[in-house]
């Protein structure tokens, strides 16, 4: 139930980066479900690998190279998926950056098991 929940989560920041960062175009709910996907597989495989290798950069720039790595992940997301386009580098470091924020601020009340909870 949880792996539902946050792919719902990442299509959703997905559709929502892409109505406001220009240079991102999404062609309906299909191809946002299937970038969420592939985005959540993109970050669970794939990422981990980038981050070890480019450790040294990261540590260099602070911890800013994250963003182009974030960025690069939202390329090959729209690179794999029919529907879902990105223009450039520049939106798809921007889109990157509105879907980390927005996913942080909505995983915060989502539980493991997919359960909304709150926080006293």
């Amino acid at each position: 139930m949880g792996f539902i929940v946050r792919v719902l989560v990442n299509a959703a920041t997905i559709a929502l980066a892409a109505a406001f960062v220009p240079g991102l175009r999404l062609d309906g709910v299909v191809p946002a479900l299937l970038a969420g996907l592939v985005l959540g597989l993109i970050n669970a495989l794939v990422r981990p690998v980038l981050l070890v290798l480019t450790l040294p950069l990261t540590l260099i720039t602070l911890g800013l190279f994250l963003l182009v790595l974030n960025g690069i992940c939202l390329a090959l997301t729209a690179w794999l998926v029919p529907g879902f386009d990105i223009d450039g580098f520049l939106p798809a470091m921007l889109g990157a950056l509105v879907i980390s924020v927005v996913s942080w601020i909505l995983t915060a009340f989502v539980s493991d098991r997919g359960r909304v909870e709150r926080y006293r």
